[in-house]
């Protein structure tokens, strides 16, 4: 069986983690987690970053930090993964579900000025594949009514808008280090900063609400309580692994890039002739390489595409199920109908495999399984 992800090793990882054992403390906010952050900083030009456990906790932080509370209203698109709206509605807020474009599969900007309320707090721009969001229209609606942006960068580490770092135009920006992630530590994240302002509170809210971080810098003699907070750091252990992967990185995105590039030249005259529509980039973006998507015709020519896939030993995959659709979307007004781009996008959209450590031949496998398939 060909995976629809495989994680492992991709540089320094093992020699890096046994570094971190040596020391005797793998305790977070160590010199490997400090060196991630400082790495993220240089290649993001963010003003802070900050690891987290995982990209959940890290869009959690966020709500924090803008006070998000009962009674709110924050725009998040229903195609999206639970956590970019459920860490907003952990505070009390009501997500406003949005609706997506067709071909980015990202947050409809031309739809979002009628969400804007005076309830509104926050809106959630999420960077789908690791194409960036129309963010130049997005900040410019959310800045006319006052509200902040946060960017769920999970899948856009490295991609880029505009010449501008996709993590870094918003207020903050969530990434993540899942193991389904180009980066990965198998769990964890981090918290783009963007304005210096969030950061003597963003260290308080993730070391359980102490002044921890002060007193390891020795800028106290004792930490003490001083806010709300949770335990987000992330142990030295995860970070040691994780650095050995960003090291890497230049070296992982041009091999994503390669593979993305080679599925696309090898599907287009096949999906041309049976009306399945290949993944969309905007000329002024660049990228993260995240994952390959198809969007079949239509629901049951994606199950029967599935099925395909899997009697071939290929693990290709769905995606979101509508946000808006979900029992806990109902709780809060949405209902099926209203959104109907995201419903047809995820009744139709196929994801195929695609990890860095994936070879040629495991390549070759899925596109000629792929093109022996006709809707």
């Amino acid at each position: 069986m060909i995976p629809f992800n495989r994680a492992g090793a991709l540089g320094r990882e093992r020699e890096l983690m046994a570094e971190a054992l040596a020391r005797g403390s793998i305790l977070g906010d160590g010199p490997f987690g400090k060196r991630c952050e400082a790495l993220l900083e240089e290649c993001t030009g963010a003003h802070r970053a900050l690891l987290t456990t995982s990209c959940t906790h890290a869009l959690e932080m966020a709500a924090l930090l803008l006070d998000i509370r009962p009674g709110d209203e924050v725009v998040v698109p229903s195609f999206t993964f639970v956590s970019a709206a459920n860490a907003f509605v952990l505070r009390g807020a009501t997500p406003v579900f949005a609706e997506i474009r067709g071909d980015t599969l990202n947050l409809d900007e031309r739809l979002l000025p009628p969400l804007l309320t005076e309830r509104t707090r926050a809106v959630v721009a999420v960077h789908y594949g690791g194409v960036a969001c129309e963010m130049d229209t997005i900040l410019a609606a959310a800045g006319k009514a006052g509200v902040p942006v946060v960017e769920d960068a999970a899948h856009a580490l490295f991609g880029g808008y505009r010449g501008r770092p996709l993590g870094t135009l918003g207020a903050l920006g969530a990434l993540s280090f899942h193991e389904t992630k180009n980066f990965s530590c198998g769990e964890g994240g981090a918290l783009l900063l963007n304005d210096g302002s969030f950061v003597g509170r963003a260290e308080i809210l993730r070391e359980k609400g102490t002044d921890r971080s002060r007193f390891w810098r020795g800028e106290v003699d004792k930490y003490t309580w001083r806010d709300v907070g949770s335990s987000w750091v992330l142990s030295d252990l995860s970070a040691a692994f994780l650095l050995g992967q960003l090291e890497q990185h230049e070296r992982v995105q041009a091999r994503r890039r390669a593979l993305w590039e080679r599925y696309r030249a090898a599907l287009a005259d096949w999906a041309a002739r049976h009306g399945v529509s290949l993944p969309h980039i905007p000329g002024d973006c660049a990228p993260a390489w995240h994952l390959f998507h198809l969007l079949l015709p239509d629901a049951a020519a994606r199950a029967a595409f599935l099925a395909h896939m899997h009697a071939g030993g290929i693990a290709a995959v769905f995606h979101y199920l509508p946000l808006h659709t979900s029992p806990m979307g109902a709780r809060f007004g949405g209902r099926a109908g209203t959104l109907p781009v995201t419903e047809s996008v995820a009744a139709r959209i196929a994801r195929l495999p695609f990890y860095t450590l994936m070879t040629d031949d495991e390549q070759d496998r899925v596109i000629a399984r792929v093109l022996d398939f006709a809707p």
